[in-house]
């Protein structure tokens, strides 16, 4: 690996992160050009920040906007958002490279490397084959999406619209984006339909699982349907990554809906107006939105204070790594928690699963974390600042924002420019993740003494 670099660094190339960021950027200038356009607005077109403010949180599948999707823009610019949705859930390098494979050409290492950062696995066997299955299953995933939805859709709105509704939130869903082009209400026309419901929520896992993750399980139930294994013997052969992805999202979501329905029951402006399993159905509903996805069944501006402070810290969590959702990720979380325990109990080891977690993985963890509050919080002091509004509720927008939810307490359209500015920055910076964004534009210095041993010196900590 460390040739690969020295390599690609004598011939002056992009470093893999700085090409993801470039990228990313690319994608959001060029779409934020195309929203402009009049054909893509409905009557006068808005400011250029409101449209890269709509392409930036398209393209890093936030669903935070100024103006409801449907009022503003045509058929047209819901097809770009569209696009951005798709590109940004995926990845645009994974697109490029992916055409480039069925060019029948031949990708360099250096190129290599690149998908693997921009897709966050750590083997570059196979890659082409990888690259294929992360195309197949995500249409194969939104297709079925789609007809559910228009099943629902098609009743209300005719054929054609009807099909455009189902294909449009299908691929929002999947890519944990949040758009809708309903209206200003998101999904609380519907929050009593369940196959609306069920087939977002569906849709929304599977979509922040990772593409590692399927494959894993795809793997090991075809193994386990020859060999004829239980369900629990599939589960004990998953690789360490998955039995961590599936376990943390398991208990995120079962205590997420438990927090929400006890904090909201009694709430009629909220889940409180509904019946007894409609409640239910809306807290598992808002519990899986804050895998980043950003749909909502509920006024979320009517949330109790206690509710939005669950939700930021939920959010902050997000989805896991290597699929369309956002946050610090649910692996980073659980290693941080893995290893608390383990100094609790006063382990010289970090053990999981029977599996140990290398020192390394440990401090990646706390320093994506440390980093990524770090960055919300500057965030959120700058929102204080330019913004005239309660504190809970520019929390609520911070942590939305990079943690590219979607979900707000109704603050968006009225935010200042600034406002909104530091707004693209989070939904930015949340979408490449803090690590790459740091190491794609700092400059390494020339001298390294991060491996040299100095003499030890004591500090008192407590």
């Amino acid at each position: 690996m460390k040739e690969v670099i020295v390599r690609a660094k004598k011939k002056k190339m992009i470093k893999p992160t700085r090409q993801i960021a470039l990228s990313f950027l690319a994608v959001i200038f060029i779409g934020s050009l195309l929203l402009t356009l009049p054909i893509a607005n409905n009557g006068a077109p808005a400011r250029y920040l409101d449209h890269l403010f709509v392409a930036t949180s398209a393209t890093c599948v936030t669903g935070l906007v100024p103006y409801p999707t449907v009022d503003q823009y045509s058929l047209f610019g819901q097809i770009v958002i569209l696009c951005l949705i798709q590109i940004g859930g995926l990845g645009f390098l994974t697109f490029m490279t992916l055409i480039y494979v069925k060019a029948r050409k031949r990708l360099s290492f250096t190129s290599k490397l690149v998908v693997q950062e921009a897709l966050n696995v750590n083997s570059l066997n196979n890659l082409s084959h990888f690259l294929r299955n992360i195309v197949i299953y995500t249409f194969l995933f939104e297709g079925i999406g789609a007809l559910l939805l228009c099943s629902q859709f098609i009743p209300d709105y005719g054929l054609f619209k009807g099909l455009y509704m189902g294909v449009f939130h299908s691929i929002s869903a999947f890519c944990n984006a949040g758009f809708d082009i309903i209206g200003a209400s998101s999904l609380v026309p519907y929050q009593n339909n369940l196959i609306i419901n069920f087939t977002i929520c569906i849709l929304i896992i599977m979509g922040g699982l990772g593409f590692c993750v399927w494959f894993d399980i795809a793997n090991k139930i075809k193994e386990g349907y020859s060999f004829r294994k239980s369900a629990v013997r599939i589960f004990k052969s998953l690789e360490l990554h998955s039995k961590l992805v599936l376990t943390t999202t398991v208990f995120l979501l079962i205590s997420g809906t438990i927090l929400v329905y006890l904090l909201e029951y009694k709430n009629p402006n909220t889940i409180g107006g509904m019946d007894g399993g409609y409640q239910l159905m809306g807290a598992f509903f808002q519990s899986t939105t804050l895998r980043t996805a950003g749909f909502a069944t509920i006024d979320c501006a009517q949330l109790t204070v206690a509710t939005k402070f669950i939700m930021c810290i939920y959010m902050f969590i997000g989805g896991s790594p290597a699929g369309t959702a956002g946050g610090v990720k649910t692996v980073t979380f659980a290693v941080i928690m893995i290893t608390l325990k383990s100094l609790f109990k006063g382990d010289d080891n970090v053990n999981v699963f029977k599996r140990r977690i290398e020192i390394d993985f440990l401090k990646r963890s706390l320093c994506i974390f440390i980093f990524s509050l770090a960055l919300v919080v500057v965030g959120l002091f700058c929102l204080t600042i330019t913004e005239e509004q309660s504190f809970i509720d520019l929390c609520f927008e911070a942590f939305s924002g990079f943690a590219t939810v979607g979900l707000t307490a109704g603050l968006t359209p009225s935010l200042s420019d600034v406002g909104k500015i530091v707004i693209i920055i989070l939904m930015y910076i949340g979408r490449i993740g803090p690590i790459t964004m740091m190491l794609s534009f700092m400059r390494k210095s020339q001298k390294n003494n991060g491996n040299m041993v100095f003499p030890k010196g004591e500090i008192i900590i407590g």
